[in-house]
C-alpha cells in the first residue's frame, strides 16, 4: 500500500492527516449518500460534528457502549430505520463501529447499508467483517461481509485527543490482533507476514506514542500498525486469545482493550512452546531473544495492565469463565488446551502474575 490510499480487497482504506472530513465527503458522493446517519458516542460529538458538517446527516446517534448490547443494538436500528439511513459513519473506537455493524447487521434495504468508519483509536474493528452483541451476560460473535465497514479514514491527528493510558492498551489491543491471527483456523504465511509488519509497526509506534503523545508521528505509525495487524486477523479469523477475552467481556463487562493487554502475554507464553514458527517470527519482530520475553519487555516499557483483579473481575468468576471458554478453543490453536491450564492461565492474569 503507497500513497494517502490503499484497498485492502474490496475496502477502500484512507491515510489521510488533517484531511478526514474531505475524505468523508469522497465517500459520501462514491455512494450518493443523501441520508447520512452518524453514530458516535458523546465524548466524540464535537469531533463527529466536525467531521460531518459537510454531508446530509439525518440523524446523530450516540447512545455507544462498550460489547455492543442487544438492546441498545436494536434502538440504534430502530433510528437508522426509521430516519431511512443510506449510508452510516462511525466516529470513535471499537463501540462505535461495533454499533454500525449490528445496523447493517439486520438492515433490509435494498443492496445493504454501508459503513464508512473514522477510527480514533487502534481497535482494528473496522478492517474485519466480524461482529459481536452482548446479551445476558453471553457475548456472541459472528462474520458477515455486511458489517464489513467499505471504506476507513484514518486520521492521526484524531487521535491526539486519547489520553496516553488510553493510547498504550488500544495499541496493545492491536498487537493482540496480529499474534493471535499466527495461529488462528485460517492462518497462513500472507497473514504472518501482515503480523509481523504489525507487530514491529506497533513494537516502535507505542513507545513514542507513551513519550510524546502529541507526536504525530508515532500516532501515524501505531494507525498503520493496527491496520495491518487488523488485517492479518480480519483473514485468519479468530484463535484462542480473542475466545478468552471476549467471554470475559461478555460476562464480566471488562474493559476491552485493557482485557486483551492483560491476557496477551499469558496466552503467548501458554501457545509458543507448541509454535516454533510463530515464536520465531514475533521474536524476531521484537528485536527479542524470544516472543515471551520480548513481549514482557514491551509491556515493561508501556507500564501496561497485568492484573484482571483490577479491572473488576471477581476471583470466584474464573471457574464459570472457563467452563464457557473451554468449548471454543479452535481446533487450529498450536497446543492442547485444558480446563486445568485455563484456570491456571486465569488465575496468573488475575493475580497480576509474570506468565511462566
Amino acid at each position: 500500500m503507497t500513497g494517502s490510499e490503499g484497498a485492502a480487497r474490496d475496502q477502500r482504506v484512507h491515510f489521510v492527516p488533517e484531511r478526514a472530513a474531505e475524505a468523508l465527503r469522497v465517500e459520501a458522493a462514491t455512494y450518493g449518500a443523501r441520508r447520512v446517519l452518524v453514530i458516535a458516542s458523546p465524548s466524540s460529538e464535537q469531533v463527529a460534528h466536525d467531521l460531518t458538517s459537510g454531508l446530509p446527516v439525518v440523524h446523530r446517534h450516540d447512545e455507544v457502549v462498550q460489547h455492543v448490547p442487544v438492546e441498545v443494538a436494536e434502538r440504534a436500528r430502530a433510528a437508522a430505520s426509521e430516519h431511512e439511513a443510506d449510508l452510516l459513519v462511525s466516529i470513535g473506537g471499537g463501540s462505535a463501529v461495533g454499533l454500525a455493524k449490528a445496523v447493517a447487521l439486520t438492515s433490509d434495504r435494498p443492496g445493504g447499508l454501508p459503513i464508512v468508519a473514522v477510527p480514533t483509536t487502534y481497535a482494528g474493528s473496522e478492517v474485519t467483517d466480524v461482529w459481536g452483541l452482548t446479551e445476558n451476560g453471553r457475548k456472541t460473535t459472528g462474520s458477515d461481509p455486511r458489517v464489513r465497514p467499505v471504506a476507513i479514514v484514518y486520521d492521526a491527528a484524531l487521535t491526539l485527543s486519547m489520553p496516553t493510558r488510553l493510547s498504550v492498551v488500544s495499541g496493545l489491543n492491536a498487537f493482540a490482533h496480529a499474534v493471535d491471527g499466527l495461529w488462528a483456523p485460517r492462518a497462513d504465511d500472507r497473514t504472518a507476514s501482515l503480523a509481523r509488519d504489525g507487530i514491529a509497526a506497533l513494537a516502535a509506534a507505542l513507545p513514542q506514542v507513551a513519550d510524546e503523545p502529541q507526536g504525530l508521528a508515532g500516532r501515524e505509525e501505531a494507525l498503520r500498525g493496527a491496520y495491518v495487524s487488523a488485517l492479518s486477523f480480519a483473514l485468519a479469523g479468530s484463535g484462542l486469545h480473542h475466545k478468552i477475552c471476549h467471554v470475559l467481556g461478555g460476562r464480566h463487562d471488562l474493559p476491552h482493550a485493557e482485557t486483551h493487554a492483560v491476557v496477551l502475554p499469558h496466552v503467548v507464553a501458554l501457545n509458543m512452546p507448541g509454535a516454533p514458527e510463530a515464536e520465531r517470527l514475533v521474536a524476531d519482530a521484537l528485536g527479542a531473544a524470544s516472543a515471551a520475553l520480548g513481549i514482557d519487555a514491551l509491556w515493561d516499557r508501556l507500564d501496561a495492565p497485568r492484573s484482571l483483579r483490577d479491572l473488576g473481575l471477581e476471583r470466584e468468576a474464573i471457574p464459570g469463565a472457563v467452563d464457557a471458554i473451554l468449548p471454543l478453543v479452535p481446533d487450529s490453536n498450536p497446543v492442547h488446551v485444558t480446563a486445568g491450564e485455563l484456570i491456571d492461565l486465569l488465575t496468573a492474569s488475575w493475580e497480576g502474575a509474570r506468565p511462566r
